[in-house]
């Protein structure tokens, strides 16, 4: 046997043994992400049976099929139901964005939350709230607008040094903070009777739901989803850093270019709808990354919708008085932001 055919015959069990263990990471995505898919569905419809009134499931689906119930046609149909599916619409929306900015800058902390997109868009809304006395759609193409320019200016700024990683970070939150700054001088110069409706607005609410707002980002879900899936195929090329993508033929500023183009649409699409809601694009994508392994952005999508669903049930239904969504998100979201700075200072050490 020559050498290279011998060669060949030792290196089989290798690519077996690779070609297996890929499959077997596949089956995991594939089953984590339905389960993950059936919970969804399971908040979905728990949100649309709870709340003041305890409506069985066969008259919520007659409702959502468009037939009259008399007792539920109101409380379901305009309601809870539009309630629910801009939840459910804006979780994944956040979900998705999330996951796709942590795996492309390789960083945990590159979530909207904290890189200034939601920042922006919250400054926006306030702004067009408080002072320009806006309302509805208005409020919400502002946010819209000053979200994507938010992204627009911390890309820019951050192009010096590549605006990737730590850099992109830092200075998304220097943006965020100087924004957040900016939040609070307009509060403070406004009316105080105008504040509470802004505020409500700012810890990110499910409060006031509209059709128009649920076909917003249901809409920007179903067009940009596809978009990001299709990219995504070189987020783990991505993921090696910019001087291995280029060795491997990636064209690396186009894809960065069009990935974040595309995350951020979602992000500000979702935060225009229900205000910034904290920390479920932070969350979304470390646990679906532990349940569903790489190739998790849709099972990031329906972390974060679940996140939101199970936060407004625990809000609405939990306590005495009746707490915001962002609320909830927050208070689970802050210690495992603990856990991630601790985790990450701990790698810098040792490193």
């Amino acid at each position: 046997m020559s050498a290279p055919v011998a060669a060949r015959a030792a290196s089989r069990p290798t690519v077996l043994a690779v070609e297996r263990g890929r499959r077997a990471r596949q089956r995991r995505t594939v089953i984590a992400t339905a389960v993950l898919g059936v919970v969804t569905l399971a908040l979905l419809a728990t949100s649309l049976m709870l709340g003041r009134a305890f409506v069985p499931i066969d008259d919520v689906l007659r409702v959502v099929l468009g037939q009259q119930v008399p007792g539920a046609s109101f409380d379901v149909g305009m309601q809870r139901l539009p309630r629910a599916l801009t939840g459910l619409a804006a979780g994944f929306a956040f979900g998705v964005a999330g996951a796709t900015f942590q795996t492309m800058f390789r960083n945990p902390l590159a979530s909207p939350d904290f890189i200034g997109i939601t920042a922006g868009s919250s400054a926006a809304a306030v702004f067009a709230l408080l002072v320009l006395r806006l309302d509805g759609v208005g409020v919400t193409v502002a946010a819209l607008v000053a979200g994507v320019a938010t992204a627009a200016l911390v890309t820019l700024l951050a192009r010096g040094g590549g605006a990737a990683g730590a850099r992109f970070v830092l200075i998304g939150i220097g943006v965020g903070a100087a924004l957040d700054a900016f939040v609070f001088w307009v509060l403070l110069r406004s009316d105080p009777y105008d504040v509470p409706a802004a505020m409500r607005w700012l810890t990110g609410s499910l409060s006031t739901p509209r059709w128009e707002e649920v076909r917003l980002v249901g809409i920007a879900v179903l067009v940009l989803l596809p978009l990001v899936l299709w990219l995504a195929r070189s987020l783990r090329v991505l993921e090696l850093g910019n001087e291995t993508a280029l060795a491997l033929g990636e064209r690396v500023g186009v894809k960065r270019g069009a990935l974040a183009i595309a995350a951020v649409a979602l992000t500000a699409c979702a935060t225009a709808t229900t205000g910034p809601i904290a920390f479920v694009a932070f969350l979304a994508g470390p646990i679906s990354g532990a349940i569903a392994g790489r190739g998790r952005l849709v099972a990031a999508g329906f972390v974060g919708a679940s996140l939101v669903l199970a936060a407004d049930l625990v809000g609405q239904l939990a306590f005495d008085t009746r707490f915001p969504v962002g609320v909830v998100t927050g208070i689970v979201g802050v210690p495992f932001l603990l856990f991630q700075l601790v985790r990450i200072q701990r790698k810098g050490a040792a490193s």
